[in-house]
């Protein structure tokens, strides 16, 4: 049974058949072959019960938000005000693209929203003053991936619906690791750069009066953040209201811009449905297959294999993080999650571990997916954004972030608190 689940959603995939399907798909033939009575009967109330959830209401509303906030201009904006801050450091403006990514991430909820927004903004700037192209736009796919990790983020909303876990406290999870994984690629620019300066591009020393002013472009993001998280953790608000709040404040940062248009909501709108409509069908699809894998005992069979083979707890979850960085290089960051999810995190919660600390795990895990050939979402943006060179390069150049990324999830497992300190103590 569980080699069938395992050949048949690689060799589904193979065929470039939606993830949505192919969990269906799956879901059809275990109940065929497998399950001892007919499961699909309840075919309705498994999707109806999967989707009405007002806590799915989120993800549409994170979506406009990042869709109001990239086509109003705001990025060049903070982009620019980011710029005179950090790029005095070794590296110059490629700290800049990373910090950008944090905190447009903040806001987007979306990985690839992120790298898109960066790299249109940033990409012009790496071939006029000179900068490593390899470099650049690895830092830029890169820091796209912490759209997932710091709050507000769909994929810990997904996470947390699929798992039953708070989603405000996997946004508190999320936030310090996120921002630790911020600073980790800006050091690793700051020592490449500070070994071999070619790599960076002249640094860039700005005026304090120009530090000063460009604050004021930053206010808004901030202050959206501040609202959106705020209202969660005060009480305020659920995570659909503070989402909710978000897209009018959104939609008033865009108005104070001049930025609202027809054309401007019509995109808007129309990307909001296309992301949200490809998001749904994965995770209703995934809590079908959720719920046959269950009926059909796939988990069960799972752990007793994995219990014969006589690892401990913390082997184990080693096996469990090389799975994801193989699946990684094949599987798009969503489609891993709610892929895998019904079959590891039963395993992990019998290991003993937290599976809120697992969520946030797994984040990390499945941001390599974003960087990592010939899946990387991330790669792709960025290279259709560099409208030249090699796709090589990108990938070169988001090596030492994986990397990175590696030693981030090492201090996860062995310091635990990282993630679990805020949400235990707030």
């Amino acid at each position: 049974m569980i080699l069938f689940t395992s050949g048949g959603l690689f060799a589904l995939l193979a065929l470039s058949i939606p993830v949505g399907i192919v969990l269906f798909l799956l879901a059809f033939g275990i109940d065929l072959f497998f399950s001892p009575f007919p499961l699909m009967r309840g075919l309705g109330q498994i999707v109806w019960s999967s989707s009405n959830s007002a806590t799915l209401i989120a993800i549409p509303f994170f979506v406009l938000l990042g869709e109001l906030l990239v086509r109003s201009g705001v990025a060049q904006r903070t982009y620019a005000a980011l710029e005179s801050w950090v790029s005095w450091m070794p590296g110059g403006l490629i700290h800049a693209n990373i910090a950008t990514a944090t905190l447009f991430s903040a806001t987007s909820g979306s990985s690839v929203a992120t790298a898109a927004t960066v790299a249109s903004v940033a990409m012009p700037q790496a071939d006029k003053l000179g900068y490593d192209p390899k470099l650049f736009s690895g830092a830029i796919a890169a820091g796209g991936t912490l759209g997932i990790m710091i709050p507000p983020s769909i994929n810990l909303i997904v996470y947390g619906f699929l798992t039953e876990t708070s989603i405000p406290k996997l946004f508190l999870a999320g936030l310090v690791p996120g921002l630790f994984l911020a600073l980790l690629f800006m050091l690793v620019t700051a020592i490449l750069c500070g070994i071999k300066p070619s790599l960076g591009g002249p640094g860039v020393n700005s005026s304090w009066s120009k530090r000063i002013t460009g604050l004021a472009d930053l206010i808004p993001l901030l202050g959206l953040f501040i609202t959106i998280v705020g209202s969660i953790y005060a009480g305020v608000a659920t995570p659909t209201e503070a989402a909710a709040i978000g897209v009018a404040m959104a939609f008033l940062i865009a108005a104070s811009k001049k930025a609202i248009n027809r054309t401007m909501l019509i995109d808007s709108l129309k990307g909001t449905v296309r992301t949200t409509a490809m998001i749904m069908l994965v995770v209703i699809g995934a809590y079908v297959l959720n719920f046959v894998l269950t009926a059909a005992g796939v988990s069960r069979v799972l752990q007793e294999f994995l219990q014969d083979l006589g690892m401990g707890a913390l082997a184990t979850l080693l096996v469990i993080v090389l799975l994801y960085i193989v699946l990684g290089f094949f599987i798009e960051t969503l489609s891993l999650m709610v892929a895998t999810i019904p079959i590891v995190v039963p395993i992990i919660v019998q290991l003993g571990y937290d599976k809120l600390w697992f969520g946030i795990l797994m984040i990390i895990l499945v941001e390599m997916a974003l960087i990592t050939p010939p899946v990387g979402l991330n790669l792709y943006v960025v290279q259709g954004a560099r409208k030249s060179g090699k796709f090589s390069d990108v990938m070169i150049g988001v090596i030492p972030y994986a990397i990175a990324m590696l030693f981030m999830v090492a201090l996860l497992i062995i310091f635990p608190a990282i993630a679990l300190y805020l949400p235990s103590n707030l």
